[in-house]
């Protein structure tokens, strides 16, 4: 069995800030986003728990909150994406 990672990812261009995650074997175990629309985000966390790293990228990747260029969800695929990529840089 993998042992959980928690990463920590300073958000760009939305209302929250940062992004907590854990991750165990792909999933995601645990995530706190700080900033942003409190009752929005607490529901994001409730669904993605569970999820898989590249469905939650897939269904959050390129949404925009407004005119804004990028959204909450979008910078949790982000995050994640950032999170993959550390771990094939490791794996190299």
């Amino acid at each position: 069995m993998q042992k959980a990672e928690t990463i920590e990812y300073k958000t760009h261009g939305s209302c929250s800030k940062l992004i907590k995650m854990t991750i165990c074997e792909n999933k995601i175990t645990d995530s706190e986003i700080i900033g942003g629309c409190n009752g929005n985000l607490k529901g994001i966390q409730k669904l993605i728990r569970g999820m898989d790293i590249d469905e939650v990228i897939e269904k959050f990747k390129g949404i925009r909150c407004g005119d804004k260029p990028t959204s909450c969800p979008d910078q949790i695929a982000c995050c994640l994406i950032a999170y993959k990529n550390s771990k094939q840089n490791v794996n190299v």
